[in-house]
């Protein structure tokens, strides 16, 4: 396992380190400042919907998507962001102490 864990390593390394022979003027280009933001908003999409509705390889529906649906509406309403995190954790920590999720 440890010879996997320091190949990922050095796999993450060397392209961070290839990232900086990029020149500079095809970091510029719009489509490539394009892509980079729609690759970075679809692998958060990804992410909040994993951590929202998986619990290893099963689909569950509990206090997380009471949280999130909450922490949406705040920020639907503009809270102010350290508002929207603490509706969101308040929510699941009372539907938890509730016993639900």
């Amino acid at each position: 396992m440890w010879f996997w864990v320091i190949a990922a390593s050095v796999a993450c390394l060397a392209q961070k380190l290839l990232g900086y022979l990029v020149p500079s003027k095809a970091l510029e280009n719009p489509r490539v400042a394009y892509a980079a933001g729609g690759v970075t908003v679809g692998l958060l999409a990804a992410l909040s919907v994993t951590q929202t509705f998986a619990d290893g390889s099963t689909l569950v529906l509990d206090a997380r998507l009471a949280a999130v649906a909450v922490a949406a509406v705040a920020l639907w309403l503009r809270a102010p962001f350290i508002v929207v995190v603490v509706l969101g954790a308040l929510t699941a920590a009372l539907l938890r102490l509730a016993g639900w999720g």
